[in-house]
């Protein structure tokens, strides 16, 4: 953020916040957070928060929220290409596709190189069918999918088209790979960990994940929550 909000005037007419959320948040508990933050520094009964694209809790990195008026802006800043950094771990798959679950599966991963790996990723590189997990955020008969998986409900989720801008490979040392990933809105990372294993003839999961920009708002220029709250109440 350039400047933080001097006023309570300011966040009623609206706020543009760039937030780490912490690992293990939920982005809904962020928002909370933030809005009872505000709410009790300025007395306030109501004011409107929300954020501008959900990260699961297993991952970290920037959180837009937007109050007062601005949260009119969340769907333009939820279509902004998104930058994502972190693991996918070869060998093994879960059933969310990253560490909220348990390994459900061993694959052998003797027979992948790095050059290997690096060449995979084309396949990944532009306008996508991709399936997202069953452990997601998305809604069937107004519930959440992750709530009918946890419960052990089958069920069948179709694919959609997603954009993947660029698939680089920064780090290799079996079994972990280190990417970082251009993409479009809707696109779930842990679905390309999941489906980047079956291309390579094994299995895989997302370990690690870290979203470093949405548009041109960047991390680096995001507080922790502790740090907002500090600036909020200096």
């Amino acid at each position: 953020m350039e400047k933080f909000p001097d006023t309570v005037q300011d966040f009623l007419d609206g706020q543009i916040l760039l937030i780490n959320k912490p690992l293990g948040w939920t982005s809904f508990a962020v928002v909370k957070k933030i809005k009872n933050l505000i709410r009790t520094k300025y007395s306030l009964k109501k004011l409107k928060v929300g954020h501008a694209g959900t990260l699961d809790p297993l991952a970290t990195g920037l959180l837009i929220v937007c109050t007062g008026k601005f949260t009119k802006r969340i769907s333009e800043l939820q279509g902004q290409t998104k930058v994502y950094t972190g693991d996918i771990t070869l060998g093994k798959t879960t059933p969310s596709y990253d560490l909220e679950t348990e390994i459900d599966a061993e694959f052998a991963t003797d027979h992948i190189s790095e050059p290997l790996v690096k060449a995979t990723t084309a396949q990944f590189i532009g306008e996508i069918d991709q399936k997202p997990p069953i452990y997601s955020a998305l809604k069937r008969g107004g519930e959440r999918l992750y709530k009918k998986a946890r419960r052990g409900e089958n069920f069948e989720i179709k694919s959609r088209k997603v954009s993947v801008h660029s698939f680089d490979i920064i780090g290799f040392k079996i079994p972990k790979v280190s990417f970082e990933i251009k993409c479009s809105k809707g696109t779930y990372i842990r679905s390309i960990a999941h489906d980047f294993g079956t291309a390579l003839n094994s299995g895989s999961h997302l370990s690690k994940l870290c979203r470093t920009a949405i548009g041109d708002h960047q991390l680096a220029n995001s507080l922790d929550l502790s740090d907002f709250e500090k600036q909020l109440n200096s």
